[in-house]
């Protein structure tokens, strides 16, 4: 599969040369003639990350950091008689054992190197996809998902399950505890696929999975090259899917998954709610079951009571009636997502709808569409009231995105750097909420795992 020569830095890498087995087997050489093209930025991509998954389990929430640590990394990829090769230098050597290369830390670089390679062909210049048009938008991230080989007509059993990558270790705890009861119910996980609140559920699932003799079981990560640098894949994950966007990323979540569990987190937990309930909320969706549970420790109950407050403020009560919270109790958390899911079984079959991709729900382009948070576009919300409800929840959903990008996206935090912080305008007790919301989260220290913060925004009221 694989053989690797130590070589003497700093920090331990080795050379290495990998052999894909199943899954990934051949290229086209298009497809690795534009891997390799540095002028389009998508061999640095690639090396962004195929590094990050190199060193999958790091504590670092900046995606500058492993390039710093490992600064002469390289990936190349060829397309030979034989199948395909992937050449590394300077690699991390965390990432073998004994001159192999470990065989999930293989199969993740193999999935980032699938991922690149239909994107760029399938999605990027030259592309016959109407990327500017809903149903176009759907119709690649199926195309994503199913190259991505996850899509299975099986029963409904994928919890996604949302989270901070920054949390107390209570939560973390908790996370394991709510993944348990829910592995013990046959169901599988799918995160974000970093640290803390995204890695919890997945170990814990492993074990009542195991108790219950079960072996086909998927840990799902979804990421997007902005994110994966600063939240590398833990451990856990056995399905790696790279998306090209958050937008796309989100849209995943919510076709692939049959119920949604919320653990304490930061603005891209944040982020994540505001994306559903703006979906939810449309008369489109209102029919289709989908659970959604906010849930922590009892010590977490402070937090949902901030956040529900704040989508009663923004987006009406008609929002609460789309979630519920529960802190706590983790076999209630997972029999109500497991009642929850038997409901979106008996629709699907109803809707005729597949088990594995939910076609039925209504994605408007307004949240498909990439949002590139510059300064003047994040100054550019219109976070007022009187706006319909869902089209209030994307332009909130984009002012978190933006403060995600600028606190751990390398471009978002380059804009910091060079323009200073993202100033964000509305309405008076919208604003006053939202900051309140933010301080939380900073004095919890929600928004970065090691080192002091410093805000990428001000709110304007």
């Amino acid at each position: 599969m694989s053989t690797a020569t130590p070589i003497e830095t700093t920090l331990p890498t080795v050379n290495a040369r990998i052999y894909p087995k199943g899954g990934l087997d051949v290229l086209s050489r298009d497809e690795v003639a534009r891997l390799r093209d540095v002028s389009t930025g998508m061999h640095d991509l690639l090396r962004r990350c195929a590094l990050a998954v190199l060193t999958s389990g790091s504590a670092s929430d900046d995606p500058r950091a492993a390039r710093e640590l490992y600064p002469e990394f390289d990936i190349e990829v060829h397309q030979q008689d034989r199948g395909m090769r992937i050449d590394l230098h300077r690699a991390p050597a965390m990432a073998f054992v004994d001159g192999e290369i470990i065989r999930g830390v293989a199969e993740l670089l193999f999935a980032v190197v699938r991922d690149l390679a239909y994107t760029v062909m399938d999605l990027g210049p030259g592309s016959t996809r109407d990327l500017d048009s809903t149903d176009g938008i759907t119709d690649a991230v199926f195309g994503l998902l199913r190259n991505a080989r996850i899509l299975h007509p099986t029963d409904p059993n994928l919890v996604v399950c949302w989270g901070g990558h920054s949390i107390s270790r209570d939560e973390y705890v908790y996370t394991k505890q709510v993944g348990y009861e829910l592995g013990l119910r046959g169901l599988d996980i799918c995160t974000g696929c970093g640290p803390g609140a995204m890695k919890g559920p997945m170990k814990g699932a492993t074990i009542a999975h195991a108790k219950q003799r079960r072996f086909k079981t998927r840990y799902i990560g979804i990421t997007e090259p902005g994110i994966i640098a600063a939240e590398s894949p833990n451990p856990i994950v056995n399905h790696l899917v790279i998306m090209p966007d958050i937008e796309k990323r989100l849209e995943a979540f919510v076709r692939l998954g049959h119920g949604i569990i919320v653990f304490p987190g930061g603005v891209g937990t944040a982020e994540e709610i505001l994306y559903l309930l703006g979906i939810l909320l449309r008369e489109e969706n209102a029919h289709l079951p989908f659970p959604l549970i906010l849930t922590g420790p009892t010590g977490a109950a402070p937090y949902f009571e901030q956040i529900d407050k704040f989508i009663r403020l923004t987006l009406g009560e008609a929002a609460t009636q789309r979630y519920e919270i529960i802190t706590g109790d983790p076999d209630q958390v997972a029999k109500r997502m497991a009642a929850g899911i038997r409901k979106v079984r008996e629709n699907r079959i109803a809707q005729k709808d597949s088990f594995y991709f939910n076609w039925s729900i209504d994605i408007p382009l307004e949240f498909q569409r990439p949002f590139v948070p510059t300064h003047e576009a994040m100054a550019a919300l219109d976070l007022h009231h009187g706006r319909k409800p869902h089209e209030l929840a994307a332009d909130l959903r984009r002012a978190f995105s933006g403060i995600v990008a600028g606190n751990v996206k390398e471009d978002g935090m380059r804009r910091i750097e060079q323009f200073g912080p993202f100033e964000i305008h509305g309405d008076a007790d919208m604003m006053h909420s939202l900051d309140a919301l933010l301080r939380a989260f900073v004095e919890q220290r929600r928004m970065k795992i090691a080192g002091e913060y410093r805000p990428c925004y001000r709110v304007v009221a």
